[in-house]
């Protein structure tokens, strides 16, 4: 049996999307097909223009220290259009006991980076300040085995920092539960500053005297976005993609071994045969996937667990909310209850994601432990979204607009163990020469992280089917 193509990829989201173009830049049209089950491209990168808003209802920028994404955007000609979130702005807060406090300077790569800051903010008390400033003289652990987050910085920290500094923005990053995320997965930085230094504090502290050619080390690009919104990344790789390579509407269901590579099932009852696969989807899914042709590999993927979240994008016209703090806008910690893990000023972060003289405000809801249905139906979201708009902000108008977007099992969890069920995930996988994985379940969830994954998995096939020719 002749193949149909030389390579599929499974899934539309960025990674795969980053995957097939690669796939198809080497290989020419026609050698590649792109299955997505759902009737569009990206995954959770979803854009809405509406009214002049650019309403995100995922991701709404990327890190620009992370190369993957600005080499893609300079691939595909928006590098010129990207904008950064707006300096004028910097300011963070962080809820509690339902009021807003502002987040101290220098809390970097999730801890405390100074100690001035920390040891006058007013999130804390005056004995978690202390506590929390005496991390220069606590000892570093011994041994190199997992530790989780949240045990790290109580360790270092102390508890109250953690639970109302660190806690929060670990829950807007990850939505994660700090008791079960993997520091060597998630911030193996910090694991490198205790090891190195003794102390994060230190660690820090000698990193800020560090100079490379006798200049200080310049600061991070910090977040950036195309003006047109993620969404435009999309629509350019779409656009750039062979016609015909992209089949929607029938997703795959299995892939098994033939003797010209592997047979990609579709829901439709048709199959593609193919040299090789990238199965760019959610490790959950891949698992279902390949439940038949590898358990092993199967129940491996399974071992990778996923948050439930939403956002809430709400618009008004500026008199209806005068009063928005200047800032990107908070974080809320676990310790204050409710769904809402953070929410992002839009309008100020970036202006030009509203006209003028509106403005644009997004809600992020959703924890560990938690299912889809737990966050209720949307009438829900809203009336939580009021109350939260009302107590914190002061803003009882009704919204102009509002958007709800719903990710069910859509943040994957790195909990401790991560590192080794990828290593147990890639021994099995180098058993079946031609498939490789990729996106937000394996290395990082950040749009950089999934389009270097993309990359990865795509040169990873072409070296199988380059060795096979």
């Amino acid at each position: 049996m002749s193949p149909d193509a030389r390579a599929v990829v499974i899934g539309g989201g960025i990674a795969g999307l980053a995957a097939a173009h690669r796939l198809a830049a080497r290989l020419g049209p026609g050698e590649v097909v792109l299955v997505e089950k759902e009737p569009r491209l990206g995954g959770k990168i979803l854009t809405e223009r509406v009214a002049g808003y650019v309403i995100e209802g995922g991701p709404d920028c990327f890190l620009a220290s992370k190369p993957a994404g600005l080499a893609l955007c300079r691939d595909l000609g928006l590098a010129h259009g990207l904008i950064p979130a707006n300096p004028r702005c910097r300011r963070s807060y962080l809820k509690r006991a339902g009021r807003l406090h502002e987040i101290p300077d220098g809390l970097s790569g999730l801890v405390p980076s100074r100690l001035g800051p920390l040891l006058t903010t007013q999130v804390l008390s005056l004995g978690g300040r202390l506590r929390a400033g005496l991390e220069y003289f606590v000892p570093a652990r011994e041994g190199d085995g997992d530790e989780s987050v949240a045990a790290f910085v109580t360790r270092r920290f102390g508890r109250e920092a953690y639970r109302w500094l660190v806690e929060p923005l670990l829950g807007g990053i990850y939505a994660g539960d700090g008791g079960e995320l993997s520091l060597r997965s998630t911030f193996p930085q910090l694991l490198e500053l205790e090891r190195r230094h003794g102390s994060v504090l230190r660690g820090m502290m000698h990193a800020r005297r560090v100079v490379v050619g006798g200049a200080t080390r310049p600061a991070s690009p910090g977040f950036v976005t195309p003006r047109q919104g993620l969404g435009a990344i999309v629509e350019r790789l779409q656009r750039n993609l062979p016609p015909g390579l992209a089949r929607f509407g029938a997703g795959a269901v299995a892939v098994g071994v033939t003797p010209a590579g592997y047979r990609v099932e579709l829901e439709d009852g048709s199959a593609i045969v193919s040299e090789t696969v990238v199965a760019a989807t959610p490790a959950f899914a891949t698992a279902d996937l390949v439940a038949a042709l590898d358990p092993e590999l199967a129940a491996l993927l399974r071992g990778i667990r996923f948050a439930s979240t939403a956002t809430v994008s709400v618009a008004y016209a500026a008199e209806a909310a005068p009063h928005l703090p200047e800032g990107y806008g908070y974080v809320s910690p676990k310790a204050e209850g409710g769904p809402i893990v953070a929410c992002t000023w839009t309008s100020n972060k970036f202006p030009e994601r509203a006209p003028a003289g509106h403005a644009l405000i997004r809600f992020f809801l959703g924890r560990a432990g938690g299912a889809a249905h737990d966050l209720g139906d949307d009438d829900a979201l809203r009336q939580v979204v009021r109350g939260e708009l009302a107590r914190v902000l002061g803003i009882t108008a009704e919204p102009g607009l509002w958007r709800v977007y719903r990710w069910p099992s859509g943040m994957p969890q790195y909990t401790l163990g991560h590192l080794d069920r990828l290593q147990g995930i890639e021994r099995r996988l180098a058993r079946l020469p031609g498939l490789r994985v990729a996106g937000s379940s394996y290395r990082g969830a950040g749009l950089p992280d999934c389009i270097a994954s993309g990359w990865a998995a795509a040169d990873a096939v072409l070296g199988v089917r380059e060795r096979a020719a």
